[in-house]
């Protein structure tokens, strides 16, 4: 794990001035996308605080920052739980004073057919991913508000197609979307910034511990991690969406950007494509 180097396209002037002392929530903070944002972030000058369950995990990066000079504050912390979320936000405004980016990042996937999966598998998914994004947004409000800050999603290209062995999963992203576009035009008016991200397949465990029909950690990745984006460099698209202000980001062309929109023209074809590609996985559960 380093600091994000100069030569990184988002460490820019402008990013720089922009998040200088800003305090940026991270959930999900000790593994890949969150773990890459964590780095990346004090490198733009910006104070981070990151959220997750494994407090071991946390402690080391937090060591590992220390060592670069970077100061961070590790608030263990499981989203499902309504009272952690709670915990989470009074923490931050103790030690920090104020919020300014809220980044819910913390999620969790499965891969079983619906006919075959246990319905708690589906509730597990539902709380981590979309009422963990409700529950910290929901109390970080009042000092986004008062800051003019950013909440930040990340959901998935599942968030906008529904993708085949993710009901759970694709249920929880579409959630999430709705929440968050129906707060940003909540706020239009009050200068509230709401940014929805959603990767294409990206090098992360996420797909290791993605559950199966029982509710158990599948164990190894069914897809070759090598030719997905890299957590870094979805971080950083992450990070220039904040600063630009966007309301919007899907990333890769193939898999992300062209998909959606075909998804809008001719829904039926993108369905039976999107069987016919997650077929190919490894131990598929249908072929």
């Amino acid at each position: 794990m380093q600091l994000v180097s100069e030569d990184q396209a988002y460490y820019t002037l402008k990013t720089v001035n922009t998040l200088r002392d800003k305090v940026v929530i991270i959930t999900g903070a000790s593994s890949g996308i969150g773990m890459a944002l964590a780095c990346a972030l004090p490198a733009c000058g910006a104070r981070i605080v990151l959220a997750a369950r494994n407090q071991e995990k946390l402690n080391e990066i937090v060591s590992r920052l220390s060592a670069k000079g970077v100061e961070a504050l590790a608030v263990q912390t499981d989203v499902s739980i309504e009272e952690d979320c709670r915990k989470l936000i009074e923490k931050t405004v103790e030690h920090y004073g104020k919020i300014d980016v809220l980044i819910n990042n913390a999620g969790i996937s499965m891969r079983a057919l619906f006919s075959e999966l246990h319905l708690d598998v589906i509730r597990r998914l539902i709380d981590v991913n979309f009422w963990g994004t409700v529950y910290c947004t929901k109390f970080a409000l009042p000092y986004l508000l008062q800051t003019k800050g950013s909440v930040v999603g990340v959901i998935s290209i599942a968030g906008h197609v529904g993708l085949p062995g993710r009901t759970g999963y694709s249920a929880s992203k579409f959630a999430m979307r709705g929440f968050l576009d129906a707060l940003r035009s909540e706020h239009t008016k009050t200068g509230l910034h709401v940014l929805v991200v959603a990767p294409g397949f990206t090098t992360s465990n996420i797909r290791k511990v993605a559950l199966n029909a029982e509710g158990n950690t599948q164990g190894e990745s069914p897809r070759d991690e090598n030719k997905m984006m890299s957590a870094e460099t979805v971080a950083g698209h992450i990070i220039k969406g904040i600063v630009r202000k966007q309301n919007s980001i899907v990333l890769t062309f193939k898999e992300g950007k062209f998909t959606v929109w075909l998804n809008k023209f001719f829904p039926t074809l993108v369905s039976r494509l999107a069987y016919k590609h997650m077929s190919k996985e490894t131990d598929s559960p249908f072929k």
